[in-house]
């Protein structure tokens, strides 16, 4: 499990590709600085397994399902990465539950750059819109933010300057495209009410 507080911009160092699947080397000392073969570490909120690693970088497989979910196939050699470690039982709790468990991708809408925060807004799938609420978690390429404005079709995040310097959401362009994880308590108490959304014309 993650919290969604990324704690190094990485980049890719090497992609390699196979008939089903890619590997990645990535640049990141401060994730690998107390890791063993078999940890997980999220890349732009994509939960992956830590499958060999150096003092200053790591690597890791990336199936056939991850890559048409996410945008880790778009990744090429010194693109910028969002990471986070698995977060520790101890560990303190700075942003929400993140499983690492893409739903969807999404797209850059606008940027509004402020004097102290841009407010960016990103296309809203039917399929998750029900799973949104304005002033709740949602998390972006890994990073934990809150819904500031809500429509039917789109969303609002803002982006503090701390947000825009140490991760990847700072450079992404209008037109860009972003992991999606909506928040898994939504998901759980959807399947335990037995609520179906389809019954209203929402499609699943």
């Amino acid at each position: 499990m993650f919290t969604g507080i990324v704690e190094e911009l990485g980049h890719i160092i090497a992609v390699e590709q196979r008939p089903d699947s890619v590997v990645l080397r990535v640049h990141g000392p401060t994730v690998v600085s107390d890791a063993s073969a078999g940890v997980s570490i999220a890349i732009n909120g994509v939960c992956l397994t830590v499958t060999g690693y150096d003092e200053h970088s790591f690597t890791v497989d990336v199936m056939a399902e991850t890559l048409a979910r996410s945008s880790l196939g778009a990744l090429r050699e010194s693109s910028p990465v969002n990471l986070e470690r698995a977060m520790r039982a101890d560990g303190r709790f700075g942003g929400h539950i993140v499983q690492g468990h893409v739903d969807a991708t999404t797209t850059c809408l606008h940027r509004a750059p402020g004097h102290d925060w841009d407010v960016v807004t990103f296309a809203l799938t039917p399929t998750l819109a029900r799973y949104v609420v304005h002033k709740g978690s949602i998390t972006l390429d890994g990073v934990s933010l809150t819904v500031s404005r809500l429509t039917s079709e789109e969303f609002d995040v803002s982006l503090i300057p701390t947000t825009l310097a140490a991760t990847t959401l700072g450079t992404l362009p209008v037109g860009g495209i972003v992991n999606v994880e909506v928040d898994v308590i939504a998901k759980y108490v959807e399947r335990l009410t037995g609520i179906d959304s389809t019954a209203a014309g929402e499609p699943r």
